[in-house]
């Protein structure tokens, strides 16, 4: 065996693709006639239309999800590394999070006014972060949203700035990117935009401390808006002393630094935060706290804090049902029970087991991929050495081999993130249902190679 990598065969690929749109048919009858139902009155035919992207030419409907396993309308059981693209990280329907739901339903579910449970979380979240101040939203991206508002408020700075293919939600301000010839643009997939975000928003690629610093020089942005590390694009990991010498220019150019650890949770638990030494001036966060309840939460730094004078915010920042009595509930009830100090002590080493594999795969077959793990989150790049920045990630992409692999996997029980291909380990994932991943991966990748 040499060194030399294998190149794939495309026309093998689509056969095989093909081979596998067939047996999704075939084996998700219910489905698919439900699906056609439901274009009379959904949009698109779902829900919510990134329920669309799955790579099937349908996407499932769901029966029922419990811990790391659900089952949709045709009976069939997958072992569930997407675990709703984070969202229900905790693990489906966790024990401790649905009885405190069910409990709060008899109670009242939303009245815009204070519980308890929000005094206790929010001292969890100081005692996990560190930051001092907080306050709920529905979702990371109304989260981040107020941050923004709050940033330009605190500085009467206009501008904010992104790192390239980063993940912030529907934020108007980060869907920019760099196009072929390092030039700002909007991109592509951004769906009727209030005003061109070049004209709110500077991009450059993450660990480009050069060009970082070039963009904060002239003193007009107000925030930078960070994931600790890429995710979305997969998963582009830090290089050392990148987030010294971003906390280093951005205090120096008077610029507030906003981490947002929506999806990069999955470092601990205190997310990357916690894990790597971080001190953002505010830091934001969704999806998995309350266990697949809506909830997103923002907080500041007591210097942060203090430069916001008393009743000065206004209605531009909040949500009559954000705060509500049902998402503290559940929120407390996740971090007491379930997103605990053990439950991370579990994740993060089978997702190593996952990363090694993969990697014996990538190996095996001599394949020009690399995998990268993020605390409880690995994910697979079809390059040989893990991109070190968005666009570096962005081309390594292929849609196709996204496709095959996919749903090559999800027709054997095992259901991957149908946006990238990432896998989250929760509370209630086993070490079985990794290694089910490993050989059913390594029987996926042999019949690509033939």
């Amino acid at each position: 065996m040499t060194d030399e990598h294998i190149a794939i065969d495309r026309a093998r690929l689509e056969r095989l693709l093909h081979r596998e749109r067939e047996r999704f048919a075939a084996s998700h009858v219910r489905s698919r006639e439900l699906h056609e139902r439901a274009r009379a009155h959904l949009l698109g035919g779902v829900p919510m239309t990134w329920m669309t992207e799955w790579a099937g030419d349908f996407p499932l409907f769901l029966d029922r999800a419990n811990g790391a396993r659900l089952v949709d309308v045709d009976g069939n059981e997958y072992v569930d590394f997407c675990l709703g693209d984070t969202g229900a990280m905790a693990g489906h329907a966790p024990a401790a999070t649905a009885e405190a739901v069910e409990r709060q339903m008899s109670r009242g579910v939303t009245a815009m006014l204070p519980t308890e449970d929000a005094l206790w979380v929010a001292d969890e979240l100081t005692r996990r972060f560190g930051l001092d101040y907080w306050s709920f939203a529905l979702t990371a991206t109304d989260a981040n949203r107020w941050a923004l508002r709050l940033a330009r408020r605190i500085t009467g700075r206009p501008k904010v700035l992104v790192f390239n293919w980063c993940y912030h939600g529907t934020v108007d301000e980060a869907f920019v990117a760099l196009n072929e010839d390092g030039v700002a643009v909007s991109r592509s997939d951004n769906t009727g935009p209030a005003v061109d975000p070049t004209l709110t928003t500077k991009v450059v690629e993450f660990n480009d401390i050069r060009a970082l610093e070039e963009a904060l020089a002239p003193g007009d942005v107000a925030c930078v808006l960070a994931e600790p590390a890429l995710t979305n694009i997969g998963i582009v990991l830090p290089e050392p002393g990148f987030h010294a010498a971003l906390r280093e220019v951005t205090r120096r150019t008077g610029t507030l630094l906003i981490i947002d650890e929506t999806h990069t949770l999955s470092a601990g638990p205190g997310g990357a935060t916690r894990a790597w030494g971080l001190e953002p001036d505010m830091l934001t966060v969704g999806k998995a706290l309350a266990g697949g309840v809506p909830v997103g939460v923002y907080g500041l730094s007591a210097a942060t804090a203090g430069r916001l004078r008393e009743g000065a915010i206004g209605e531009g920042v909040g949500g009559t049902l954000a705060g509500n009595a049902l998402s503290l509930a559940a929120m407390r009830a996740t971090l007491t029970h379930v997103l605990t100090e053990d439950a991370y002590a579990r994740m993060i080493p089978l997702a190593g087991r996952f990363v090694d594999g993969v990697q014996q795969t990538i190996d095996h077959y001599r394949l020009p991929w690399s995998i990268v793990q993020l605390g409880a989150r690995a994910e697979y790049r079809y390059t040989p050495a893990p991109p070190r920045t968005g666009g570096e990630a962005m081309r390594a992409g292929d849609d196709d081999l996204d496709a095959y692999l996919h749903l090559a996997l999800l027709n054997r029980g095992v259901l991957m993130t149908p946006f990238h291909n990432m896998a989250l380990m929760s509370p209630a994932t086993t070490a079985a249902d990794v290694d089910r991943h490993t050989a059913l991966f390594r029987e996926v990748v042999a019949d690509l190679v033939g």
